[in-house]
């Protein structure tokens, strides 16, 4: 239970030895703790940073939520600022245990969204019409076929949300077979049967090692006189670029009508698959929204819902906490080779998970990747880890899930949309401007300052909980918005215009 000394600091755990600034302090601040003693402030302390209760020995732990967040480097002052300057993470690798927890099973809720029924029993928040690139070589073509439907254009079809373009900067020069071709593939063929999409085709350029009949099953088209009821195909190079973005656009015009024929119906709120990220975190992203969106998926899996937790590097630290809880050996067993497999990249190609945080997240006040990622896995709650999915892998079950993905916010968030994902909650303590053009995305402010400077960009404000909104009720209102937002309500990021280019499959190994 965090505890507030003299307005200005919150003690968030009995064991820590650091508290955490809510405004910046001047040097020489006298500070009134629990126990009458004064804490003299040593140095300036930025708000969302950290000072040190009592003296820390050089080698010793300094504390943050009950845990470990690194070790001092060199001797730590009652009143000092505690920050990189003199804290280092300490040893990072390590053995890894877990612990089977009983899942019991689930009464299926009656509550609702009103969301795209599709054939699969799914449900779409959104309802779009997609143009995928196999290639970058094929973008270009592939945004201006989606780019010639303009809102005025698609006025006359009121239940498509949409025509979008899935681009990317690959396709080609990676080596057939390889981790980045299968990412790849799997990334184009699951995001094109995203429950937000409701029909697609596929642009190439023909020579590229992504052929579209190898993960789409679709065969290029020839001619348009037999529209293919498995999607439409068209290869640059079989009739040239003009002609493509004509054909193009005359299948989607024969796609739309049908498109148009699904209208929002009340969904179980079972079908919705949320996706967890968070950006340019700060020091107040594991005290304010990352604990608030932990709430709202605990409570979304208690109606049936289902959440998938990511970003594998940023959980570094945190990992013992989803490990305590898994649904089954084997969710466990998965868990511990996605961990092992970042360790022996790591060593293997002698980078350390330490490079995060970055430089934005120390600016907020951040020090090591174990404080980074103690908040940040609290965006997963406390509910059972039910399974354990690769990049862009389908997400089949239901309750909290993790897929294994890097922690760059883009190339996360599309590995979890190709897995299924029909809407996202993203936590920024710094800012962001993410948006997707697959997904609504709620943006969700960590603190009053940067909500009252990004408010055209940020959707929902945590910063309420340092003013005293309990968490609970803070839950209350955030889930209701994801399903207002579910129903068709437009997030900040979708006012702003759906972007063309936040799709970014993850693309490991040489580039030839």
């Amino acid at each position: 239970m965090a505890q507030l000394f003299d307005h200005v600091a919150l003690h968030l755990n009995p064991n820590d030895n650091v508290a955490i600034a809510k405004t910046d302090i001047a040097p020489g601040t006298p500070i009134t703790m629990f126990d009458e003693r004064i804490l003299a402030i040593r140095d300036g302390i930025p708000v969302a940073h950290k000072f040190a209760l009592r003296a820390i020995a050089p080698g010793a732990p300094v504390t943050r939520y009950g845990y470990p967040i690194g070790v001092a480097t060199q001797a730590i002052q009652p009143g000092e600022w505690v920050h990189t300057h003199n804290v280092a993470v300490g040893e990072i690798f390590k053995e890894y245990t877990f612990n089977v927890m009983n899942v019991s099973p689930r009464a299926p809720s009656r509550q609702t969204f009103l969301g795209y029924a599709r054939a699969d029993g799914r449900a779409g928040t959104r309802n779009y019409l997609a143009v995928i690139a196999t290639v970058n070589c094929a973008a270009h073509a592939t945004l201006d076929i989606a780019r010639a439907f303009s809102p005025e254009r698609l006025a006359a079809f009121p239940n498509v949300d949409g025509v979008i373009p899935i681009v990317h900067h690959s396709g080609c020069g990676h080596v057939a077979g390889s981790v980045a071709d299968r990412y790849l593939k799997n990334a184009l063929a699951n995001v094109a049967r995203n429950p937000n999409i409701a029909g697609y085709i596929v642009v190439g350029l023909g020579c590229e090692v992504n052929l579209m009949e190898d993960w789409s099953g679709i065969t290029p088209a020839h001619t348009f006189d037999a529209f293919p009821p498995n999607g439409f195909g068209i290869n640059i190079q079989d009739r040239g670029y003009r002609q493509t973005v004509e054909l193009g656009i005359r299948a989607i015009e024969k796609m739309l009508p049908r498109a148009n024929q699904i209208a929002r119906t009340p969904q179980p709120i079972s079908e919705l698959t949320m996706a967890l990220q968070c950006g340019g975190s700060d020091g107040w992203s594991g005290i304010t929204a990352n604990p608030l969106v932990g709430l709202v998926v605990d409570r979304l899996v208690a109606l049936g819902g289902a959440a998938v937790l990511s970003e594998t590097p940023e959980i570094f630290g945190a990992e013992h906490l989803l490990l305590q809880r898994v649904a089954s050996e084997e969710v466990g067993r998965k868990l511990i080779a996605r961990f092992q497999w970042w360790n022996d990249q790591a060593q293997k190609f002698g980078f350390t998970v330490d490079n995060n945080p970055g430089p934005g997240n120390k600016r907020g006040g951040l020090t090591t990747i174990f404080e980074k990622s103690l908040g940040a896995a609290a965006k997963g709650g406390s509910s059972p880890l039910m399974e354990v999915y690769e990049y862009a892998e389908s997400v089949t079950g239901k309750g909290l899930t993790f897929m294994d993905t890097p922690g760059y916010d883009p190339v996360s968030a599309t590995g979890q949309l190709a897995g299924g994902c029909n809407l996202i909650v993203f936590t920024t303590g710094r800012g962001s401007v993410f948006g997707s053009n697959l997904a609504p995305c709620i943006k969700i402010a960590t603190n009053n300052a940067l909500y009252a400077r990004m408010r055209a960009d940020l959707d929902f404000n945590a910063g309420q909980i340092l003013d005293g909104l309990p968490m609970r009720d803070a839950a209350d209102q955030l889930l209701a918005q994801v399903i207002a937002v579910a129903s068709g309500e437009k997030t900040q990021s979708e006012q702003n215009g759906l972007p063309d280019c936040e799709f970014v499959p993850w693309t490991p190994g040489a580039v030839v």
